[in-house]
């Protein structure tokens, strides 16, 4: 079973809320099973993804960061359930 997505955060990032609604609308069921870091919680996420948030990832692979790359989202989620 493949590992849960991640999605790295940061409160009041409008980058990070609109990303979010893409997934929620494109991929509820994967949405809905991610786990959600607020990368100001531990040093370690700030160090590693604060410059690039938001940031989607699954099996400590990057899936896209900035901004949602709906191509590569699809390569490990299959194929939106409500396209945008």
């Amino acid at each position: 079973m493949a590992s849960a997505p991640v999605f790295y955060y940061r409160n009041g990032c409008h980058l990070c809320e609109e990303m979010a609604a893409q997934l929620f609308r494109g991929w509820p069921d994967q949405a809905g099973a991610m786990v959600w870091r607020d990368v100001d919680q531990r040093a370690e996420w700030r160090k590693a993804y604060g410059d690039l948030v938001p940031v989607l990832t699954q099996g400590g692979e990057t899936i896209c960061s900035l901004q949602p790359d709906l191509g590569r989202i699809a390569q490990y989620f299959g194929e939106m359930v409500n396209p945008v």
